[in-house]
């Protein structure tokens, strides 16, 4: 027996049908997806990075998509502004991935990063990077699905301690660093560096955060009377207050800074007390065009204006964790966390399109590479002073 349908009937069955069906359509898409979660903060005094950040992120997502994604599998980025809180950033992760099977997450800070742990473990699917350079996270035992795209705080010292090792043999060195756990972070350990280095620190000043007094600090510095001086824990003040005081004085020291302190823009903000400042950078500055670098003649081609340190930050984070990913489905392998950590892990001489202007590898949780940048207040520009560090190849 046969039935005839009109027209109007059919369409209003695959009406229903479609509504009915509407909640499952984007689901069954989602599935097919590789989700790239993130905490970002858009938001707040970490803005400034945050924006750059999920641009970079953007940007990647977008270039992999348009190359047929991964293994046929489109990437999707879904952000939730944090406001550099960690109660927020813990309700976006929960929303995240309540919503979407998860398998790649982008946190915005050390502290989040330690408090989701557990929950990253419990999970077993995610692979996790973020913000923080944090030493503590350079444990693969304590941290086995989370990792660094650069060198740890204490890895950045080191980088330093060994150019300052070569440029100068047996110098003084001062550490500054705001009374935060950021800028605890490498100190104790990086006054041991120094020593097994030939270096003396002569020095270690602590300031609040963002303090703009530091007429006594100052003081302290010049009766230490480094060679060099290290600040840590701060992204501007009081680095400017502290050099155009010091340079006042007549102090000669070279002041130097680590990754957050060291993006372009807010070098330039120094002004001329910036004129020489030196820092350790783990990539190439946007226009840095002195050698061959494919990736970031794309970024330009893409953003034809300047984009932050934090912006290759934030790219670089998602193209390690996207080739975690292709080497995962390779091997046929299902996307768990501990098998997309050991595809990261598998990553030897990895060319990162000279991102960073060498091959890298990454055994455990970071990539202890770098390299010293040196403020040119003419050009406005920051410009290397050294070739690449690497601290897996100098015993470090």
């Amino acid at each position: 027996m046969t039935f005839k349908l009109s027209r109007r009937t059919v369409l209003a069955a695959l009406v229903a049908a479609g509504l009915a069906a509407g909640s499952l359509a984007p689901q069954a898409r989602a599935a097919d997806d590789i989700v790239l979660g993130g905490s970002i903060p858009l938001t707040g005094v970490f803005a400034f990075a945050g924006e750059g950040i999920h641009a970079g992120i953007q940007d990647w997502v977008k270039m992999v998509n348009e190359q047929g994604g991964i293994d046929g599998r489109m990437l999707r980025y879904v952000p939730e502004d944090t406001a550099y809180k960690v109660d927020a950033s813990v309700a976006a992760f929960n929303k995240i991935t309540g919503q979407n099977a998860v398998n790649l997450y982008y946190a915005d800070s050390t502290a989040f990063s330690k408090t989701i742990n557990p929950e990253l473990e419990r999970n077993g699917k995610i692979l996790m990077a973020g913000a923080s350079f944090a030493t503590e996270l350079n444990d693969p035992e304590k941290f086995p699905l989370q990792f660094i795209a650069g060198p740890d705080y204490t890895e950045m010292f080191g980088i330093l301690l060994e150019y300052v090792s070569k440029e100068k043999p047996g110098a003084k060195v001062a550490f500054v660093h705001s009374d935060t756990e950021f800028g605890r972070d490498p100190i104790a350990s990086s006054t041991e560096r120094a020593k097994t280095l030939g270096l003396e620190v002569v020095e270690t000043i602590v300031t609040p955060p963002g303090s703009v007094d530091v007429s006594t600090e100052v003081l302290k510095l010049r009766r230490a009377r480094p060679d060099y001086t290290i600040f840590h824990g701060y992204v501007l003040a009081p680095i400017p207050e502290f050099i155009n005081q010091a340079k006042q004085m007549g102090m000669e020291t070279k002041f130097m800074g680590t990754f957050w302190s060291m993006d372009n823009g807010i070098v330039m903000k120094m002004g001329e007390a910036a004129d020489g400042f030196m820092g350790v950078m783990p990539y190439r500055y946007y226009y840095d065009d002195s050698e061959k670098a494919p990736m970031l003649e794309k970024i330009r081609q893409m953003r034809p204006e300047y984009q932050s340190t934090a912006y290759l930050q934030g790219m670089l984070t998602a193209m390690l964790m996207t080739e975690a990913v292709k080497r995962t489905l390779a091997d046929g392998k299902e996307l768990t966390g501990p098998n997309l950590k050991a595809s990261l892990n598998s990553l030897k001489d990895f060319d990162t399109g000279g991102i960073i202007g060498v091959p890298v590898s990454i055994p455990g949780n970071s990539i202890p590479v770098g390299r010293i940048y040196q403020a040119d207040m003419k050009q406005q520009k920051m410009v290397p002073v050294s070739d690449w560090i690497r601290l897996d190849k100098a015993g470090g």
